[in-house]
C-alpha cells in the first residue's frame, strides 16, 4: 500500500512517544512521575462543566455545529477580549471558532501556504507550525531562538530575500517550549515587519493567561494597525482547564479569519454547540479558576526550581507559560539527560531537540503535575549526582 509523501515525512508526534515511554515503565511496576505534556491536571471549573450538562439535554446541541462558531460564543469571546486587552473586536467578522488552538494552526498553513512556498517559523518552536506547512507543501525557514536574546525571533537577522519570499510569520508569546515573553515594543516590530514585507503575522497567543510574579502578557492586537496583518489564536485549554473539550477561538484580520473560516467549514463540522456553551459561561463568567491556576503553577515552579538547579540545570526562571525550560549538564544531549533521569530516577521531561534543531541542549517540564507529585520528585532529585554522559554523548 503507497501513502501519500506527506505521511512518510512525518516524524513521531513528539509527545506520543513520550506517552508510550511512561506506558512501558509503568508496566514494569515502576513509579514514574511525568512532567512531559502541558495537559492540565486541575479539573475545569465546576460552574462550567455544570453549563455542559445543561447544554446537553437541549435537542439543538444534538446536531451539526455552524464551522464559524455560535454567534453567542463569538459575543462572548469578543467581550471578554475587550475586557482583557482594551480591544474593540466584530464579533462577526473578527473572531472565529476553533477545535481547539492547535486545530486552527494546522488548518492556517493551508489558508497562506502553496506548494513550494516558505513559513518563517521559529527554533524551538511547538511542532504543529511546521507539520501544517508540510501539510500544505511548503518549507520552514527556521529563525533560531537564542538563549541570549531571551529566545526572542530575531527579526532583524532575516535575510530580505527569505522575508520577500516568505508567505507566513509565526510568532508564539508567552512561548511554548522556553517561558520567554514578548513586550508590546516587540510586537511593534512585528506587525512592522509584517507590513514592510506583506506578509500575515500568526501569533499563538495560549499562554496568555498563564503568568507569574505579577506578569500580564500582552497581544498583538494591542498594536495599532495589527488587524491589518495579524490573527491571534487563544485557547480555553490552559486558562479554564479544558484541554479534553477542545475549544479555542481566533482574532485578528477579518479577511485572514474569513479564510480560516472557509478552510475550516470544507474539513470540519465546529465544534460541539454545547461546549461552546460551556466556553461561554467559563468566558462570561467568575476568572477566580484563572488567577487559582496562576498560582498552583507558580507554587510548583518555585518548589522545582531549586533542586534543578542543586543537579545541574541552568535556566531563567519564567514569567509566563505551564513550562521550565533547562539546559541539560555538561557533556549531555537533550535526548541523554531524558534518558537517565528516567531511568535512575523514574522522571519524565521533555528533550527539547523535539522542538527543532535549536532546542539541542535543552528539556521542558511541564508544571502540570499534580502538587503531591511534585513534592516526590523533589525529594527523589535532593542530593542526587548526574552521572557522566556516556561517550557516545
Amino acid at each position: 500500500m503507497n501513502f501519500a509523501k506527506r505521511v512518510q515525512q512525518l516524524p513521531p508526534y513528539l509527545f506520543v512517544q513520550i506517552s508510550q515511554k511512561i506506558a512501558e515503565k509503568r508496566a514494569k511496576g515502576e513509579e514514574v512521575i511525568s512532567f512531559g505534556i502541558g495537559d492540565p491536571d486541575i479539573p475545569t471549573p465546576p460552574h462550567v462543566v455544570e453549563r455542559l450538562r445543561q447544554a446537553a439535554l437541549k435537542s439543538a446541541n444534538h446536531r451539526y455545529p455552524e464551522s464559524d462558531g455560535l454567534p453567542e460564543f463569538k459575543r462572548a469571546a469578543a467581550d471578554w477580549f475587550q475586557k482583557r486587552f482594551g480591544i474593540a473586536l466584530n464579533a462577526d467578522k473578527e473572531v472565529v471558532s476553533l477545535i481547539g488552538a492547535k486545530e486552527g494552526i494546522g488548518h492556517a498553513a493551508l489558508c497562506f501556504i502553496d506548494p513550494g512556498d516558505v513559513a518563517l517559523v521559529p527554533d524551538p518552536g511547538y511542532p504543529v507550525y511546521s507539520i501544517g506547512t508540510m501539510f500544505a507543501g511548503g518549507t520552514s525557514h527556521w529563525l533560531p531562538l537564542r538563549e541570549e536574546n531571551g529566545w526572542l525571533v530575531d527579526l532583524d537577522a532575516i535575510p530580505s530575500d527569505v522575508a520577500r519570499s516568505a508567505k507566513v510569520l509565526w510568532l508564539n508569546y508567552p512561548n511554548n517550549p522556553t517561558g520567554a515573553v514578548a513586550d508590546l515594543r516587540y510586537m511593534e516590530k512585528a506587525v512592522a515587519f509584517g507590513k514592510r514585507y506583506n506578509i500575515p503575522v500568526l501569533h499563538d497567543a495560549a499562554y496568555s493567561e498563564v503568568t507569574f510574579d505579577g506578569y500580564k502578557a500582552p497581544s498583538i492586537m494591542q498594536v495599532p494597525g495589527a488587524k491589518d496583518v495579524a490573527i491571534e489564536f487563544h485557547s480555553l485549554s490552559k486558562m479554564y482547564n479544558m484541554t479534553g473539550w477542545r475549544l479555542g477561538f481566533a482574532v485578528g484580520n477579518p479577511d485572514m479569519i474569513n479564510a480560516l473560516f472557509r478552510v475550516k467549514s470544507n474539513l470540519d463540522s465546529g465544534v460541539p454547540q454545547a461546549i461552546q456553551e460551556m466556553g461561554i459561561e467559563a468566558l462570561s463568567g467568575p476568572q477566580d479558576a484563572v488567577a487559582n491556576n496562576c498560582r498552583i503553577y507558580q507554587r510548583r515552579r518555585d518548589k522545582l526550581a531549586p533542586v534543578l538547579r542543586e543537579i545541574g540545570l541552568r535556566f531563567e526562571m519564567p514569567r509566563a507559560s505551564l513550562y521550565l525550560w533547562a539546559r541539560v549538564p555538561e557533556g549531555y544531549t537533550s535526548a541523554g539527560f531524558a534518558a537517565t533521569i528516567l531511568d535512575q530516577k523514574g522522571i519524565v521531561v521533555t528533550p527539547g531537540n523535539g522542538f527543532g534543531p535549536n532546542g539541542e541542549g535543552y528539556v521542558r517540564l511541564s508544571m502540570t503535575t499534580a502538587d503531591e507529585n511534585v513534592d516526590k520528585a523533589v525529594q527523589k532529585l535532593k542530593g542526587w549526582k548526574v552521572p557522566p554522559p556516556p561517550a557516545k554523548e
